[in-house]
């Protein structure tokens, strides 16, 4: 809400820089986002009168300007506008004037002929197009005759007006209105400002009932009335009026529809108006119909939902309830007869219609957000008293009323005792009643406290708790006294969980991957990739885009777009990983879904930089086996690594993908990006895994994992073997492992072949075995007996041909 400080001051008496009133506003009633004032920046830009025109020599469309700025001689001008004319008064940029985006006029030359100055349009003096009225969109901006010559032209232009733009709340839908706003700075500065009610000048040969007839479901429209105003005269609104709604963000149109918009400004009472002689019958307030279409005053077509509410005539909707005029019913120049509509349409509904049909206005945003019950006969009476006045004509006597709403207003009963043991103030009960009576509620005495009447323009307060926050802020919060909060301290540690969680992040980075953040929503299709286990979606009610509608169900189609977002900008090597949440659902009838820490990582080109001494080579599945090896060793989980080939996965490679298991848990898998995904998303070939977090958080753990170096000689013994070719390393090394004896320290295959001297269906495998005894100097003989047995047992067990 952009708010007029001289708006303002019509009604308060604020002997205050604009900026000291805002930082009041802010710190008492809602945020406010900044406070401009149009002329900053500007200089040398003052009122000049044309004397004389003659066209370019050089140029079709340029003309040779005789300007009249107030000093002894008039400047030559030079100027290009389709509107420019003799005896006009115009926006002038002398020599060496700053004007929109700080742009330095200098006396020059176009083509030919010298031009000591610019004539300047609204939007090159900073003014947006948006707000720019359509007459002077494409050219020039003219003033009124009676602006004086030579003078600046801040102050005729509204430019010199300090702009206050609030950020109001929600909750706080009273100051989207410029008296919502004063009844605010009254009781904060202890003011009575004078509101006039408006008086209507009717004509007793009209009867608006006559002139129309209307009818509302009150559950869709609360309040519903129409006023008419006969013979009008459409023509562009006075320069006062431009000046107000341009400053607030809104475009001029013509005097009736200007009306309207000032009065939407001023009582935050959003009001329509209509071409009465476009209607066609009676004025319905419905539902649309299924299969009914709109076009709105922006001239877009709308498809209507039943969850739609149209104002309608007889045949067809003629606007869409509480967001936008439609346009088969607009006022335009032909416009002699009007019909002006004052309502309080249902919150919901407006919501929702303008969600949906991506439909936001001034007034829609006021119906979500509350109207003031008692304003909507003062805004449409006001409205066509202005009408009348700017633009002639006769107002009908009387208000056509479809329905009407008075609401019940809240009496809440509070005490100074409970107040103050509230704020940690001393208030007593009169005090707090002179508070109320600032800001225009009703107090009473009663027993030991007061009954407090609150407003209709106040539908925010509805309870105890409110009414000790308007005192709070009235009185100050600067003021209220400021106490240490009280309490045993204790030292902050971190929980065993949080521990590991940092610790799985210190090892992935420490491993050469790099920490990404993604979205927890995705689209439909890639919240079900990855799934690892089976999972209902969950979807949002009113996403925001498309592709952010489901939560996600894996972290790893996140990463992917990671991957692919750098693959579009050249980085070829990518390393990532995410520690996030999942959201599964066991059937689509739980209401929450069950949240579960995941951590996933990928992998796409090298690992490391090629230098001229390091000869790498693109990432595969066993370099990633050992990334996730050893952060889950890193991890000190309990139990054994098992890694076991699956094709449960249509988004990995069959082939190429394995599950992983500690101790029997299944916690994630492993592998490579099915080729068809990786077209889908457009990166090239990539490796990724996920892991259940939760499900290593839970595992019992190790916690010492250090063990001493020996200080005693090791002892290696080497063996080639040959196996049939589905045995796995993963069986090798079981059996090495179990009959190994007490010293194996470690095993180690360093060569796999087939071919040559090696049978079909065969394959040669090659280990090093180290053995090492921790407390003495092992013999030969003890690793002799333990290397035996681990030969003895390949060979019965799997088959194996010791070479």
């Amino acid at each position: 809400m952009k708010v007029s400080y001289k708006w303002l001051k019509q009604y308060l008496d604020l002997n205050m820089p604009a900026k000291d009133l805002a930082e009041k506003i802010e710190r008492t009633a809602v945020e406010v986002d900044s406070v401009t004032v149009a002329e900053d920046g500007l200089k040398k830009l003052v009122v000049g009168h044309i004397l004389s025109m003659t066209k370019h020599p050089e140029s079709d469309h340029l003309h040779i300007c005789q300007v009249d700025v107030g000093e002894d001689e008039p400047l030559q001008i030079v100027c290009g506008a389709p509107n420019v004319d003799v005896d006009q008064k115009v926006i002038v940029a002398l020599p060496n004037s700053r004007i929109g985006g700080n742009v330095k006029i200098k006396r020059s030359k176009m083509r030919g002929v010298e031009s000591s100055g610019m004539i300047c349009a609204l939007d090159e003096i900073g003014f947006s197009k948006d707000v720019v009225p359509k007459e002077w969109a494409d050219g020039i901006y003219v003033f009124d005759d009676d602006v004086p010559v030579g003078e600046p032209i801040y102050k005729y232009l509204g430019m010199d007006d300090p702009i206050i733009d609030l950020d109001v709340t929600p909750n706080r839908g009273d100051m989207l209105s410029i008296l919502g706003t004063v009844h605010d700075l009254a009781a904060i500065y202890d003011q009575k400002p004078e509101i006039k009610k408006p008086v209507v000048d009717e004509d007793d040969s009209l009867d608006a009932n006559q002139e129309i007839q209307a009818t509302a479901d009150d559950k869709l429209a609360k309040t519903y009335k129409l006023r008419v105003v006969e013979g009008v005269k459409i023509a562009p609104s006075p320069s006062w009026l431009q000046i107000i709604l341009w400053n607030a963000g809104i475009r001029p149109i013509n005097n009736v529809v200007d009306v309207t918009n000032y009065i939407l400004l001023k009582y935050g009472q959003p009001l329509h108006s209509f071409d009465k002689d476009k209607i066609n019958g009676a004025v319905t307030v419905r539902p649309a119909k299924k299969g009914e279409k709109l076009t709105t005053l922006d001239e877009a077509e709308h498809d209507l939902t039943t969850d739609d509410i149209v104002i309608a005539d007889d045949h067809k909707p003629i606007a869409l309830a509480g967001v936008m005029g439609g346009f088969n019913t607009q006022i335009d120049d032909d416009t002699t007869n009007v019909a002006i509509e004052s309502a309080i349409f249902d919150s919901f509904h407006i919501r929702k219609t303008a969600q949906r049909q991506n439909l936001r206005s001034e007034a829609s945003q006021r119906f979500e957000r509350g109207i003031n019950p008692d304003g909507v006969q003062d805004a449409v009476d006001e409205a066509v008293s202005m009408i009348k006045e700017l633009a002639g004509g006769k107002i009908a006597k009387g208000t056509v009323t479809a329905s009407e709403y008075h609401p019940d207003l809240p009496t809440i009963y509070i005490t100074a005792e409970r107040t103050n043991h509230v704020l940690g103030t001393s208030f007593s009960t009169e005090d707090i009643k002179n508070i109320f009576d600032r800001l225009g509620f009703t107090s009473e005495a009663h027993a030991d406290g007061l009954n407090v009447t609150v407003p209709a323009r106040r539908w925010d307060i509805f309870r105890d708790a409110d009414l000790y926050e308007e005192v709070a802020r009235i009185y100050g919060y600067d003021n209220l006294p400021a106490t240490l909060p009280t309490g045993r301290q204790s030292v902050g540690i971190l929980t065993p969980t949080q521990k590991l969680q940092r610790a799985a992040r210190t090892a992935l980075e420490g491993l050469g991957l790099t920490q990404a953040i993604s979205y927890s929503l995705t689209t439909a299709e890639k919240a079900k990739m990855f799934l690892m286990r089976d999972s209902e979606e969950t979807n949002l009610l009113w996403p925001m885009t498309q592709d952010h509608a489901v939560l996600r169900m894996n972290m790893l189609s996140g990463l992917l777009d990671d991957v692919a977002y750098n693959h579009a900008h050249k980085v070829d090597d990518v390393a990532l990983y995410e520690a996030g949440r999942v959201f599964y659902k066991d059937s689509a009838d739980q209401i929450r879904p069950q949240e579960v820490e995941h951590i996933a990582g990928v992998i796409s080109g090298n690992l490391t930089d090629p230098l001229w001494n390091n000869h790498v080579k693109p990432v595969d599945f066993f370099q990633l086996k050992g990334i996730v090896n050893q952060f889950l060793i890193n991890l000190g989980v309990k139990g054994d690594i098992e890694y076991t080939a699956t094709d449960q996965y249509p988004e990995m490679h069959p082939g190429r993908t394995a599950n992983i298991s500690i101790h029997g848990h299944y916690v994630g898998f492993l592998g490579q990006i099915h080729p068809r995904i990786a077209k889908k998303f457009k990166i090239k070939e990539t490796y990724g895994f996920e892991l259940d977090m939760q499900e290593l958080i839970d595992l019992p753990k190790s916690d010492d994992q250090y063990q001493a170096i020996s200080k005693y000689p090791s002892i290696k013994r080497d063996i080639s073997l040959v196996v049939d070719q589905d045995v796995t390393n993963s069986q090798i090394l079981e059996v090495m492992n179990k009959r190994g004896g007490a010293y194996l320290n470690n095993v180690r295959l360093f060569d796999v072949y087939q071919g040559d001297n090696v049978p079909d269906g065969k394959k040669s495998m090659a280990y090093s075995l180290t053995y090492v005894d921790s407390r003495e100097t092992l013999k030969d003989e003890v690793v002799n007996t333990a290397f035996e047995k681990i030969k003895k047992r390949l060979t019965a067990d799997l088959n194996a041909e010791i070479r």
